[in-house]
């Protein structure tokens, strides 16, 4: 019976990259033209900390629960986060966070604040970018995260109004002004953080032997894990006889799991 834990794996590949920031992710349950359907973010602590606290806040508040996608450019980017209860943007209205500076910039699919030209002037609405728009770095646009996968394909479904409906209006009067007057706009379902058991599914891992006996096989499963954090492909295989097949959903929730627990292969 060959036996390996994945904890002295996971650890030897954490020595490599250094201590993992507190990412986390959430969950978009949306209606675009093509229907249901779903995407998810990564968001990036380390990138800008104060603006990510905050939208786990707003998430947990369930404040993007059944609210439109109301500014769309192709060219540009798509935006959201006005509320559909004018007594919900008011209140939030007037919690505004502090600027902070921009450590990544605005790739196509990283998501960001929207703010106003005065100082710490982010509140709830929010802006995914459709192409590269590295122009707005040096105006203080911050992304804290990330569209994950093919959700991209998602978030270009969603109906192009342009500019069209008015910020004022959806602010005094909410969901009512925007499902009378602009009927198609896609919206948000619902918006959740995901639970750490959700974040990663393994469909398998399959540990066999290395030519170098437990040592060897130790060291080639920390070098798969690492492999696996950077995209080596389901089913591939590593040097040493560790192979696997699993969907890996990030490095820090890989490590998680294991680290409780280890993989027995008769």
């Amino acid at each position: 019976m060959a036996f390996l834990s994945l904890r002295a794996a996971a650890l030897a590949a954490l020595s490599l990259l250094g201590p993992a920031a507190a990412d986390f992710r959430v969950k978009f349950d949306v209606e675009t033209t093509g229907g249901p359907t779903s995407f998810t973010v990564l968001v990036h602590e380390d990138w800008a900390p104060i603006g990510a606290a905050h939208f786990k806040e707003l998430v947990q508040a369930k404040f993007y629960d059944d609210t439109r996608f109301f500014r769309v450019i192709p060219t540009f980017m798509v935006q959201f986060g006005l509320s559909g209860d004018p007594k919900i943007s008011t209140e939030w209205r007037s919690k505004t966070i502090q600027d902070e500076p921009v450590k990544v910039s605005n790739k196509p699919g990283y998501m960001t604040f929207a703010k106003t030209g005065a100082p710490n002037s982010r509140t709830s609405q929010l802006f995914i970018n459709y192409v590269d728009n590295s122009r707005l770095d040096g105006m203080g646009f911050s992304p804290f995260g990330e569209v994950e996968g093919d959700g991209m394909s998602v978030v270009k479904q969603i109906f192009n109004c342009g500019e069209s409906p008015n910020q004022g209006q959806i602010q005094s009067e909410g969901n009512s002004y925007l499902d009378r007057s602009f009927a198609k706009l896609s919206k948000i379902i619902k918006a959740s953080v995901v639970e750490s058991s959700e974040e990663v599914v393994a469909d398998d891992f399959e540990v066999l032997p290395g030519p170098g006996g437990a040592a060897a096989t130790d060291a080639a499963a920390a070098a798969a894990v690492v492999a696996c954090a950077f995209g080596t492909p389901s089913g591939g295989q590593a040097a040493g006889g560790f192979s696997f097949s699993a969907r890996c959903a990030g490095f820090v929730e890989l490590c998680r799991i294991a680290v409780i627990g280890s993989v027995d292969q008769s």
